[in-house]
C-alpha cells in the first residue's frame, strides 16, 4: 500500500561524478567552496562523525568519495568491508555534515579528483601531506586543491573497533590464541615458506595474518596469494633507495588492520621507518645474512668473503631506527670455504635461517 510518501532506496544516497561536478561549479560561481574527502567508512564511529563535521566546516558543501566494495577488498583484504557500499553510503548521507556521496571502484581516488576538481581536500591526522598517496597528491596539485589535515579522535578507528571485537571473541574460547605474524618480503619468499611449513606441521602455534611486498610479482606475494593469504603490494615509488612516507604509512595500516603481533622482515629490501617502528616497537624482527655486528647493511655475504672470513652466518634481531643494530635474538654460523661464491654461501645461510626463524617465533609465542 502506498501511503503517499516517496520511498527511499540505498542507491538514492549515491551521486554520480557529473552530479557532484555540477554542484562544484555552482558553488564556484557563487564564490563558495566544495570540500572533498575519501575513505572506506566501514563501521561508522564517533571519530568518523567528528572528522566529517570538521571537514564540512572548511567550506560550503562536503562530498565524500566512498571506496566500492571491490576497492575496499583490494586495499584491506578479503574480510573487508563489513558493510556494503550501498549501506555505507546510506549511513553517511544521513549525517548533517555530508552533502553528497560518490562511489569509486579503483583503489585510488585520483580519477574522481580530476573529474570533480574540489576546492579543498580533507584528510585525517594520521596522514601528513608527505604521506598522502603520490598519485592522489599529484592529482590534487593538478586541480589546485587546498590540502587540509584534520585532527583525529584518539582511540576511535575501524581497525581498533574490529580488534576489540576479536579480543572479545577470543575471551569466550579456551583455545590458546595463535601468534599473528605479518611478513614483509621482496624476493622468492623462502623464509615465508619456512614459517608456513612450521605452522602446517604443528610445530609453530601461529598464523600468517598478512604478507606485504614492494614487488607485485615477487615470489613471496605470488605464493601468499596462491595459499589464499591476505597479500598486499605496496608501491615503493621510483627511487630504489627510498621507501617514501606514503608507503611506510600504507604498510603500517595493513599490519594494524591484520592485528599483527610480530612483524617479520624476510628479505625485505627496504628500510622500515615510522610510523611502523613506533606502532610495532620491539615487535619487528629482521633476518640478516651475517653474524652481526659484523657486516651490517647490503652485500653482507660478499663482503665477508672479500674480507677473508672463515665463517659467516645469519642473525635474527629486533629492528630499530639504526640499520641492523637491534637486540640479537638468535644466531647461527656457516663456514666459508675456499673458492666459495656468495651464492653458495647464501644457500648454506638459508638452511640455517629456515631452521632458526621458526625457533625464534616459537619462543615468541611462549612469551
Amino acid at each position: 500500500m502506498n501511503d503517499g510518501m516517496e520511498s527511499s532506496t540505498p542507491a538514492s544516497a549515491i551521486s554520480s561524478a557529473d552530479e557532484v561536478r555540477k554542484l562544484r561549479d555552482e558553488l564556484d560561481k557563487a564564490g563558495k567552496k566544495l570540500v572533498f574527502t575519501n575513505g572506506c567508512f566501514d563501521l561508522l564511529h564517533a571519530g568518523h562523525v567528528r572528522y566529517l563535521a570538521q571537514a564540512r566546516a572548511l567550506g560550503d558543501a562536503l562530498v565524500v568519495a566512498l571506496n566500492s566494495d571491490a576497492s575496499v577488498r583490494e586495499l584491506k583484504g578479503p574480510s573487508r568491508p563489513v558493510n556494503t557500499e550501498e549501506d555505507r553510503a546510506e549511513i553517511l548521507k544521513g549525517l548533517r555534515s555530508v552533502d553528497a556521496i560518490c562511489v569509486f571502484t579503483e583503489p585510488r581516488v585520483t580519477k574522481l579528483i580530476e573529474q570533480i576538481k574540489p576546492h579543498i581536500y580533507a584528510k585525517g591526522g594520521d596522514y601528513t601531506v608527505a604521506s598522502l598517496n603520490p598519485e592522489e597528491r599529484a592529482a590534487l596539485d593538478f586541480v589546485g586543491a587546498e590540502i587540509e589535515i584534520l585532527s583525529l579522535v584518539p582511540g576511535r578507528s575501524t581497525t581498533k573497533t574490529l580488534q576489540r571485537i576479536a579480543a572479545g571473541e577470543a575471551e569466550t574460547t579456551d583455545a590458546p590464541r595463535k601468534l599473528r605474524i605479518g611478513v614483509l618480503g621482496s624476493g622468492a619468499g623462502s623464509n615465508f615458506e619456512a614459517i608456513r611449513g612450521a605452522i602446517n606441521d604443528g610445530s609453530l602455534h601461529a598464523e600468517i595474518a598478512c604478507v606485504i611486498s614492494d614487488h607485485n610479482d615477487s615470489g613471496i606475494i605470488t605464493a601468499a596469494r596462491k595459499a589464499g593469504l591476505p597479500a598486499f603490494f605496496v608501491d615503493p615509488g621510483i627511487n630504489p633507495k627510498r621507501f617514501p612516507d606514503s608507503a611506510q604509512k600504507e604498510v603500517c595500516e595493513h599490519l594494524q588492520r591484520a592485528n599483527v603481533d610480530v612483524v617479520v622482515l624476510a628479505g625485505f629490501m627496504r628500510i622500515v621507518r615510522d610510523p611502523v617502528l613506533t606502532e610495532f616497537k620491539d615487535r619487528i624482527i629482521n633476518v640478516h645474512p651475517s653474524l652481526l655486528p659484523k657486516f651490517k647493511g647490503s652485500d653482507a655475504v660478499q663482503r665477508a668473503i672479500d674480507e677473508g672470513e672463515l665463517e659467516t652466518g645469519t642473525t635474527i634481531h629486533l629492528v630499530t631506527a639504526a640499520v641492523d643494530d637491534g637486540r640479537i635474538l638468535a644466531q647461527a654460523s656457516v663456514p666459508i670455504e675456499i673458492g666459495d661464491t656468495a651464492e653458495l654461501v647464501h644457500e648454506r645461510i638459508k638452511k640455517e635461517e629456515h631452521r632458526l626463524l621458526p625457533q625464534v617465533l616459537r619462543e615468541w609465542t611462549e612469551k
